[in-house]
């Protein structure tokens, strides 16, 4: 129902977008997404009800499906080496076997992780009477972070799986890189890599459910005149469901991305350089960010009002406390949703590089709210940090 929902809503907007909208009046990934005729039954209900998002999707966009199903998704130009477009790819079908193998051994390994670690490291011990009155600061900073980092395999494992289904069945293929490699991550939900290794806020929600931020970003994000984080923090919550941990989850991420953004624009440019001050910058703000992923996340996976507040409690709402003392603080630049940048031309779909690895897919949170100056002026839509 998640998965419907998302489709349901996007196509709905692209169609409204292509057939009553004008083009000046769309971003470019608006009008590169809009639809100019609308669907046949046969044509919106296969969308929705394909065997290969049907369960656990991931999300994809109406013209990328039809795409697929028409036969032109393997038509595309190369990328060149300077990111313009290249010699035409091959004429057959890549084949997708290598991709789908190797996501299939993560799917593996985050299954074995899940049976094994998570059930070792419960979130719910965060919250154990005795542990919180005997156990030292360190002891709870660093149990709080292995035991949401236990929690997040079964997520690897879904939209991993996910992903390599829609492979299997030759969906997924963006293009060739600037080596002439077939790239299979058009609906690629995660980068596990950049999840654990992020050293901001930003680059945590870059990288973690990448095409329900995508949903989130295009259907609320850009349309929405009032107060763009909070009303998209509220409908993530919402389509999540009736918990309230997720509520509680997503209103303390508005403070911490706020106040991501304001650190981040404040004081990242005087670390920058030398290289060791640098590291040392990136090793705290590695730390920083994993403990306040997992601060902020706890709630969502205790779920009920009373272990999230005794969870919160338990830390003296330190995070959200200190969130609000930098916004008070520090100045806080103002983000301009929609514009392009001066002499912004916009890569065709078909030549463009990953969108999320250069903002395109990222939650709007990611892209808009942690970086300005987690993620410079709308880095979503110019592309830059």
């Amino acid at each position: 129902m998640m998965i419907i929902t998302q489709k349901i809503t996007s196509l709905a907007f692209e169609v409204r977008d292509g057939m009553f909208r004008k083009d000046e009046e769309l971003t470019p990934s608006q009008r590169d997404l809009a639809v100019r005729r609308m669907p046949s039954l046969l044509e919106y209900l296969s969308y929705n009800c394909n065997f290969m998002g049907i369960l656990a999707g991931p999300l994809c966009s109406y013209k990328d499906y039809i795409s697929f199903i028409e036969g032109r998704a393997h038509r595309t130009p190369r990328a060149g080496e300077d990111g313009g477009a290249g010699p035409p790819g091959p004429g057959a079908e890549p084949s997708p076997n290598a991709a789908v193998v190797q996501k299939l051994a993560v799917c593996g390994l985050s299954l074995l992780a899940h049976l094994t670690v998570s059930n070792a490291l419960p979130v719910e011990h965060n919250i154990d009477e005795h542990f919180r009155a005997t156990a030292s600061w360190p002891a709870k900073a660093l149990y709080l972070y292995v035991s949401l980092l236990a929690a997040r395999p079964k997520y690897y494992f879904a939209w991993t799986l996910a992903d390599a289904i829609n492979n299997a069945a030759g969906f997924g293929f963006r293009g060739f890189d600037g080596h002439g490699a077939a790239r299979w991550d058009l609906v690629s939900n995660l980068r596990i890599r950049q999840i654990e290794g992020s050293t901001s806020f930003k680059m945590f929600l870059d990288n973690w459910n990448i095409q329900t931020a995508l949903w989130l970003k295009r259907v609320c994000y850009e349309r929405t005149t009032w107060n763009p984080t909070v009303q998209t923090f509220v409908l993530s919550a919402v389509w999540h469901g009736v918990y309230p941990g997720y509520y509680l989850t997503f209103l303390t991420a508005v403070l911490v991305t706020l106040a991501a953004r304001a650190v981040r624009s404040n004081l990242r440019h005087h670390f920058l350089a030398p290289p060791p001050l640098k590291l040392l910058y990136d090793a705290l703000t590695w730390a920083a960010t994993q403990l306040a992923v997992s601060y902020t996340v706890a709630p969502f996976v205790l779920l009920s009002v009373r272990p999230s507040f005794a969870f919160y409690s338990s830390w003296y709402f330190c995070l959200h406390v200190a969130c609000i003392l930098v916004l008070l603080l520090l100045p806080v630049k103002k983000t301009q949703r929609g514009r392009e940048p001066p002499g912004h031309r916009p890569l065709a779909r078909s030549t463009k590089l990953d969108e999320s690895s250069s903002g395109q897919n990222s939650f709007p949170t990611a892209n808009h709210l942690c970086s300005q100056g987690p993620a410079g002026a709308d880095r979503h839509l110019s592309g830059k940090e």
